[in-house]
């Protein structure tokens, strides 16, 4: 059967759960998403990001030709163009000279080979990923501790688990189907226990028995204080610790004497409430500890990793059912990346620098000239090294830096000083291509194949669906392409599957078992074994054909004598925790809907419906010392920059913090760009940067006027102190401030909704002692586009202004409301959106309850909100709590 009658399998191209996906295209030329039910990693659940996939896959905005210089060329002439240029940088400067920064958006295939032609045929390891910014960290903890960058774990154990540890994890928002799957397994087992460590109370909070809102950057201490406890409690495994470990002796002098009133005054919490958590980790048998960007975006995250795994080695609870560390990836394929050395401080195949052995190995297997000796840059000294010069020429590939890097004005700065910045990508406009001298069209999600590996170690296929547009080309047939021009051997490949195959092979070569990532048994698979490829975990050999759920369970590590180690852990205050005249600490994140830096998701308009806006969350007590209030615009600044974003108060958030999230850039807001702030001060073992503490103040932006323009075409960028642009449902969002008015604000509303629109009926209403405006075009009776304006933040519901647009036409009541600002029906206002998935609003679900939805559950049954990926059931219990509330006061 062909595709549009069953579907393709593939793999959705977001985080790292590695969710399959079915993708059958339709007739119209639409495609539809579903999960895939037997992929294990979600059976079948998708998020809200991955249910709409469907609505990303158009052309607009894509890099359809290459571009030299801005201007149109063909392949061949921008290959030798680019091909030409690091050439001669390399015979001139040397090899260290160039740089290449990918990302987990890449396929493992495309990794393998700009990996080989990096460090196996340039001969320098300047080669570093975006998965530097998020899991750097995990992976030197996990090469200290295991001798290698390995999960033991997998999916099974959540559910295992008679206690779930989430350590800086918003698991509801940022890997919604396995936090789902987490309290399912709650649900069916009421012994089970979830604890939430964060200095935030999130979404995933919802279904914890105990959150611990630790002081930020604590989490070493609160663990070091957790090993002294199961220490005096006898919890420690002593036989796990003779026979299998070095190291713990003098880990658990290094915290000895460690109290929990100590490690509860260090951290800020209630001394009980640490307590209680000490108790149930030293008591239950079977612990899984999840961590994320929390603990890993910290410039002492490697330590902070150190101190989680020093816990699961003193009492073996590691590598068996429901037991162990799982760091939760950011990107989906992260791991893969890794696995062929796409960090520039490692090797292919889980090879190392250190070791000559590791490099005449590789070398001698890619029959190379050269092999690099030495690590390369990681991503924050690269473009370090770009702004000083040393670095001349830089390929990036399928990532935004100048939006995602700290300090990312300063990397901007860097590439407008390169003499050759070279940028493959699928779209024409983001915030790096602009900074480039080449682009390069690459194929996308669903046109382009190959493989990934999940959080669990999991291989997994992403294969192609739609032709590739224009001349896009897959990221591994250019790099090819480049490679053969520059000289390199070794690239002939004939097909994806033939680097796959390579790629195996390396991992079983010399390996004999010291290495425990190895998928050599798959290092013979045919076209149509790979074509069907199931998903495999790692290690796949000739002793484990079909994959293996765990590892470390047997005791035996990477190590050269195969015992883990544990390592002393002295905690210390993050390196920009303090600032003068900066007394706030900001944190960064993701929101539940959006997706790195927006380049995607973005693109479905459902998507923008639950945030809008770049936000700054902060305290109702740090509000008022600041003079700011809810929905009021602040400015965020920090000694490395600044960004505009609406105020959100949540006494979720512990007193002297502000969270704000990360995805805006220059294409979507004004100044949206949160990585401005953030200090680039890395750790100095895993070259992570810290995140997570940036010194800051907030003040209110000063604006004498405020206005959004709802349209059916795309608005054009205005030039003013604050905009952010959005796509809805049928229409494009802007919303808009400044400190100086215009002249005529009706002449403004025009250029802002497009000028005069033949056939067009242009509606005002103006009153300038309020400074209140408002203004509609109607077309053929429909409305075109509305522009509202106040002076202050007040101003109309926008969805149900947006509602207006999905009719058919305007009736004489729609035509008053217009001008009166508010629907004539107080009910006719469409709500905002809580569950993205099936676009459903708050007044929906409010109804629900009253029509006696006593549970999330009969709200998801009765409406749908809830019903897909779960990632709103948080909300949805706050809703359902807050209307109980309502109700019993009446």
């Amino acid at each position: 059967m062909d595709a549009a009658a069953t579907g393709v399998k593939t793999t959705c191209p977001y985080c790292g759960v590695g969710c399959g996906v079915i993708a059958t295209p339709g007739l119209d030329g639409e495609i539809s998403i579903r999960g895939d039910p037997e992929h294990p990693a979600n059976l079948g659940r998708l998020c809200s990001k991955g249910a709409a996939l469907g609505a990303t896959l158009g052309l607009e905005g894509r890099l359809l030709t290459p571009l030299v210089d801005g201007a149109e060329t063909g392949w061949e002439q921008a290959l030798d163009h680019v091909a030409r240029g690091f050439s001669e940088t390399i015979d001139r400067h040397g090899p260290g000279s160039v740089a290449f920064y990918v990302s987990g958006q890449l396929l493992t295939e495309d990794y393998y080979v700009i990996n080989k032609l990096a460090k196996g045929f340039v001969g320098a390891a300047n080669i570093d990923t975006n998965s530097r910014l998020c899991m750097a960290s995990s992976v030197a903890g996990h090469k200290r501790a295991f001798g290698a960058d390995t999960v033991p774990g997998c999916y099974e154990d959540l559910e295992q688990a008679d206690l779930i540890v989430l350590v800086g994890s918003n698991a509801a928002w940022c890997h919604p189907v396995r936090y789902e799957r987490m309290v399912a397994a709650k649900a069916r087992d009421p012994h089970k226990r979830i604890v939430v460590i964060d200095p935030r109370r999130t979404d995933t909070c919802d279904a914890a028995d105990l959150h611990l809102p630790l002081r930020s950057g604590s989490d070493g201490v609160l663990f070091n204080g957790l090993l002294a406890h199961l220490d005096r409690a006898g919890a420690a495994n002593a036989a796990f610790l003779a026979e299998h470990t070095i190291g713990a002796a003098e880990t658990l002098a290094a915290v000895a004497g460690q109290t929990i009133a100590e490690t509860a005054s260090m951290c800020g919490l209630p001394e009980g409430n640490v307590q209680l958590f000490f108790d149930w980790f030293a008591r239950t048998g079977t612990v899984v500890t999840l961590y994320s960007q929390g603990v890993n975006q910290s410039t002492s995250g490697t330590d902070k990793v150190s101190a989680i795994l020093n816990a699961h080695l003193l009492t073996g609870r590691i590598g068996r059912p429901g037991m162990g560390p799982f760091s939760l990836t950011g990107q989906p394929n992260a791991m893969g990346g890794r696995e062929v050395g796409g960090l520039a401080n490692q090797l292919a195949a889980h090879m190392e620098f250190e070791d000559p052995v590791h490099r005449d190995r590789v070398q001698q297997f890619w029959r190379s000239p050269t092999i690099a000796d030495r690590a390369g840059l990681k991503a924050v000294e690269m473009f370090e090294a770009i702004g000083v010069g040393r670095i001349k020429a830089v390929w990036i590939r399928a990532t935004n830096p100048l939006v995602s890097l700290p300090d990312s004005d300063r990397a901007r700065a860097a590439l407008a000083k390169c003499s050759l910045v070279v940028v493959s990508d699928c779209l024409a406009s983001t915030d790096t291509t602009r900074a480039a001298h080449v682009l390069l069209p690459a194929t996308t999600w669903g046109e382009k194949s190959g493989t990934v590996t999940n959080s669990e170690r999991r291989l997994s296929r992403q294969r192609d669906f739609l032709p590739a547009p224009g001349e896009a080309r897959s990221d591994w047939r250019i790099v090819c392409d480049l490679a053969r021009r520059m000289g390199s051997s070794g690239f002939d490949y004939g097909s994806v599957a033939d680097i796959f195959r390579e790629h195996a092979a390396l991992s079983g070569f010399e390996n004999g078992g010291a290495r425990a990532f190895d998928i050599s048994g798959l290092s013979n698979v045919s076209e149509i074994a790979y074509a069907t490829l199931a998903p495999v975990q790692w290690p796949v050999t000739a002793d484990a054909p079909y994959g293996t759920a765990r590892l470390c369970g047997s005791g035996r590590f990477c190590t050269g004598d195969r015992r883990a180690r544990s390592l002393p852990v002295r905690p210390r205050a993050p390196v920009s925790a303090t600032g003068v005249g900066f007394p706030l600490q900001l944190n960064t994140g993701r929101v539940r809907d959006h997706w790195h830096t927006m380049t995607r998701t973005a693109k479905a308009a459902r998507l923008n419906a639950h945030v809008f806006e770049p936000y700054a969350e902060l305290h109702p007590d740090d509000a008022d010392r600041f003079g700011l209030s809810d929905g009021l615009l602040a400015r965020l600044q920090s000694a490395w920059g600044a960004m505009v974003a609406r105020v959100r108060l949540s006494a979720g958030i512990r007193r002297g913090a502000v969270f704000a999230p990360m995805h805006w850039s220059d294409t979507l807001a004004s100044t949206g760009r949160v990585n401005a702030l953030v200090n680039s001060v890395v750790d100095p073992i895993s070259g992570q940067p810290e995140s997570k503490h940036t010194p800051i103040r907030v003040e209110p932006h000063a604006a004498r006027w405020h206005a959004f323009a709802l349209n059916r075409r795309q608005l054009t960028q205005p030039k003013l102190d604050y905009w952010v642009a959005g796509k809805g449902e049928g229409y494009w969002r802007q919303e808009l401030a400044g400190d100086v008015a215009p002249e005529d604000w009706q002449v403004f509303a025009r250029e802002r909704l497009g000028g005069e629109v033949i056939d067009c009926e242009w509606i005002a209403f103006r009153d300038f002692a309020k400074g209140r405006h408002r203004f509609a075009m109607v077309r053929n009776g429909r409305l075109e586009g509305c522009m509202f304006v106040a002076p202050d933040h007040r101003l109309p519901s926008r969805t149900w202004l947006a509602g207006l647009f999905a009719s058919e036409g305007l009736s004489p009541e729609a035509r008053l409301s217009l001008m009166a600002g508010a629907p004539r029906d107080p009910n006719g206002d469409i709500d905002p959106i809580v569950c993205s998935c099936f676009s459903v609003g708050r007044k929906t679900i409010h109804a629900a309850i009253e029509g006696g939805a006593g549970d999330v559950e009969t709200i998801g049954a009765r409406v749908k909100a809830g019903a897909n990926c779960g990632s709103c059931k948080p909300e949805l219990g706050q809703i359902l709590a807050r209307t109980r509330l309502v109700s019993h006061a009446r």
